[in-house]
C-alpha cells in the first residue's frame, strides 16, 4: 500500500492558517469548508491540564546552538539532501498556499 505523504512548513501555517488549511484539506480529500473549524481547533491546547505540560514543559528553555553542533547538524542535513539550518528552501512536494 502506497501513502502519499507531503511536508508542511510551520512557517507557511502560521502566516497564512486558513489557506493553509485548506491545502492541507484538499490534499486530504476533505472538504475545504472545514478549514475554518480546523483553525479554532489550533488555538485549542489538547495538552493544557496534563501534568507533564505543566510540570515540564512551561519550564523549558530553547537550547542555545553552538557553532559545532550547528556545523556537525548541517553535515548531516548535507547528507540526506535536506535544506540546512538557516536556509529557507522547501523539500520537493511541500504544500504551500503560495
Amino acid at each position: 500500500m502506497d501513502f502519499d505523504i507531503s511536508a508542511v512548513r510551520y512557517e507557511d501555517l502560521v502566516a497564512r492558517p486558513l489557506d493553509m488549511c485548506r491545502v492541507l484539506l484538499d490534499f486530504c480529500h476533505l472538504p475545504q469548508s472545514l478549514a475554518e473549524l480546523a483553525i479554532i481547533a489550533f488555538d485549542v491546547d489538547a495538552h493544557r491540564n496534563a501534568p507533564v505540560a505543566n510540570s515540564i514543559i512551561g519550564h523549558f528553555k530553547e537550547p542555545e546552538l553552538t557553532p559545532q553542533a550547528k556545523e556537525k547538524l548541517n553535515e548531516m542535513l548535507k547528507k540526506y539532501r535536506i535544506p540546512l539550518i538557516g536556509e529557507t528552501d522547501n523539500l520537493d512536494g511541500t504544500l504551500s498556499c503560495y
